[in-house]
């Protein structure tokens, strides 16, 4: 029997992204697979039904599960998704495998063999695979144009009949994926940035977007390219350079992140008391706790009269782009391994071990392990 490939309606709040697009899709089936794919499952990234050539429709998640090889999801699954899944299938997706110790017993309970994108193995040759960097893209976007949208300024300077306007002066704190395009997008709508990041290397990156760079003479390089968790004189000589960029700036666009972690925070509750009247920080790490002292999830709120905006998931703010980058990522991870319509991985390869999540019943993945535990489910 040929490969089955199924995909869902994605239920989590707030999720308008879909793990298959029409363009991705074609390519499933030339490589031999069957799609199979739940109703208005893509409507809410703008694509109907009927623009999913060679898929099968079916009506809800249990038909779209049922006897499926291999399942691709946007979002972490639900204990009732997961219970639909058919016994040893593989799950595809991001996984948030750091968030719930039930999430990972319940996968394993049912054998399902799960790789999860954010545990992608940082090298060149997974480059095109890596979901992360891809929506990250999205979301550093989102925060420029909200910074823009929100900002009591313009962000370019004006000349008119009344006078000279002053752009706005905009702080980038991470200089990531995200951070650089928020940099990129907030110099295209004309504003004054400076940029920050803990990162050496990100020096030449700013400066390359036509961006300033903020040195506080702290160093902090970690492993794949993201930032080491900075001990505490560090985090005090940071605070007292940053602050002084933060005290200046119109908007701040926080973007920092520990992979696993609770997002560092480097925006204090006294950096926020000696910043401008009406201000605003646009806060991305508002999911995994925030950069900000005093951001709450998913909420605007003002302190000191500076405005304080922690927005969630940000690539659905843009599903279509953001949905055609995540299924050009899936497929690009998973096309390798389909041969003559049939999966096949190979266990030793790099990037299959290292994103694999769950095997057999177990947790596999060391630094989930060493997190979370084992994660052994029982028998179904």
């Amino acid at each position: 029997m040929p490969l089955t490939i199924a995909v869902s309606r994605e239920r989590a709040a707030g999720e308008s992204r879909v793990a298959l697009v029409p363009e991705t899709a074609k390519k499933f089936i030339a490589l031999g697979a069957q799609l199979r794919m739940e109703q208005s499952a893509g409507i809410q990234s703008h694509w109907l039904d009927t623009d999913y050539t060679g898929v099968t429709m079916v009506d809800g998640i249990v038909d779209a599960y049922r006897n499926a090889d291999l399942i691709l999801r946007v979002a972490a699954p639900s204990p009732e998704e997961i219970a639909a899944m058919p016994i040893g299938a593989v799950l595809i997706g991001l996984l948030k495998p750091f968030e719930s110790k039930e999430r990972l017993a319940a996968l394993n309970a049912r054998k399902i063999t799960a790789f999860a994108l954010e545990l992608l193995p940082r090298i060149s040759r997974a480059q095109s695979m890596d979901a992360l960097s891809s929506q990250s893209s999205c979301a550093g976007y989102q925060c420029g144009l909200i910074a823009a949208a929100r900002c009591t300024k313009f962000f370019p300077m004006l000349t008119t009949a009344a006078g000279t306007i002053r752009p706005a002066r905009v702080l980038v704190i991470g200089a990531g994926v995200a951070g650089l395009q928020a940099i990129a997008t907030c110099k295209r709508l004309g504003a004054m940035v400076e940029a920050y990041d803990v990162r050496a290397a990100a020096r030449e990156q700013i400066e390359s977007l036509g961006a300033k760079f903020v040195d506080t003479g702290v160093s902090a390089d970690g492993v794949g390219g993201y930032a080491r968790e900075l001990t505490a004189e560090e985090k005090a000589a940071q605070a007292e350079k940053l602050a002084k960029a933060v005290e200046l700036a119109d908007v701040v666009i926080t973007t920092a992140a520990v992979p696993g972690k609770k997002a560092p925070v480097i925006v204090t509750v006294d950096m926020i008391k000696r910043m401008k009247y009406g201000a605003l920080i646009v806060d991305m790490a508002a999911e995994s706790g925030g950069n900000c002292a005093l951001t709450q999830a998913g909420e605007h709120v003002v302190a000191n009269d500076v405005n304080i905006h922690g927005p969630l998931n940000l690539p659905s703010r843009m599903p279509t782009h953001a949905s055609e980058l995540f299924a050009k990522n899936l497929y690009n991870f998973l096309s390798p391994w389909i041969q003559d319509g049939q999966l096949r991985f190979d266990w030793d390869d790099e990037v299959v071990a290292g994103t694999l999540l769950c095997r057999d019943g177990a947790s596999v993945h060391p630094g989930v392990k060493k997190v979370m535990g084992d994660g052994h489910g029982g028998n179904t």
